[in-house]
């Protein structure tokens, strides 16, 4: 049986996802090593990739430093 969310996930929880595979893509870097070097589950990783779980501050600072870039460089422009 599938929970359902009491609230629509917010659009830019999906843009951040985007930004993030962007970053991956761009880095030629794989969803596992990222999650790696987050400290993190990469199905928990996959999730905020495809925006549908919101993430913790504190969850956005890992990936950042996975990715090598400033927190501001995935939520500027959003």
């Amino acid at each position: 049986m599938k929970r359902e969310r009491k609230s629509e996930i917010p659009e830019v929880v999906k843009e951040l996802g985007i930004k993030i595979k962007d970053v991956i893509d761009s880095n030629n870097l794989k969803p596992r090593e990222v999650a790696h070097d987050a400290e993190m589950d990469v199905e928990n990783l996959r999730k905020y990739i495809k925006g549908s779980q919101e993430m913790k501050v504190s969850t956005l600072f890992k990936i950042s430093q996975a990715l090598k870039i400033h927190p501001s460089e995935l939520i500027k422009d959003l």
